[in-house]
């Protein structure tokens, strides 16, 4: 008789994409291919995807891109994915989207499409995280407590439902803003509704 071992291999993917709202699906795609490739059951993949969705579109709504689009997948190896962009907003009268950033899709610089670094890890024992890195906003990534008719506000309290862990992290000039789940099982939440640093 054989006895045969199996080790899960941890494995990733990172992306830079365009600073924008199409980038939101493009990921989503992705990384649901990615997740089923794995045979990651289907409702970790749904929490999954929900979550990359909330933290990518708000990089996109609220952050500065990280940088140039084409420089993000020189400097950090990772795949440029959809570096053509169709339809960007003009933003704002002083050049900014009215958050403070530049518009959407322009790196700082201006002329070229400015990106946002998207990674995801599975690791071996079983834990999925998600991480979105842009170039920061004027505040800090928090939940809020939107009214009942409020359109919006609720990202990152989604993530925290779904997430058993999520947190931002600071480094010069970028902001990450990460979440871990169990890749192998539904989770039951765990303790705690505000975000811990990491």
């Amino acid at each position: 008789m054989a006895l045969m071992v199996a080790r899960e291999v941890p494995t990733s993917s990172t992306m830079a994409v365009p600073h924008g709202p199409a980038s939101v699906g493009v990921a989503r795609r992705r990384l649901r291919r990615d997740l089923g490739d794995r045979q990651i059951p289907d409702t970790v993949v749904d929490d999954a995807v929900l979550i990359l969705s909330e933290l990518l579109s708000n990089a996109c709504r609220y952050a500065r891109p990280l940088g140039r689009l084409l420089d993000l997948g020189e400097q950090t190896d990772a795949e440029v994915v959809d570096a053509v962009l169709v339809g960007l907003p003009s933003g704002g009268p002083s050049g900014t989207a009215g958050n403070g950033c530049p518009p959407a899709g322009r790196a700082a610089d201006g002329d070229e499409p400015g990106g946002v670094l998207v990674r995801w890890h599975l690791q071996a024992d079983g834990m999925l995280t998600l991480e979105v890195t842009d170039g920061g906003a004027p505040t800090r990534p928090m939940p809020s407590s939107p009214s009942l008719t409020s359109r919006g506000g609720r990202g990152l309290s989604i993530v925290g439902q779904l997430a058993g862990d999520w947190g931002v992290r600071d480094a010069p000039g970028e902001v990450t803003v990460w979440a871990a789940l169990p890749a192998r099982a539904r989770h039951a939440r765990r303790g705690g509704s505000d975000a811990r640093s990491a």
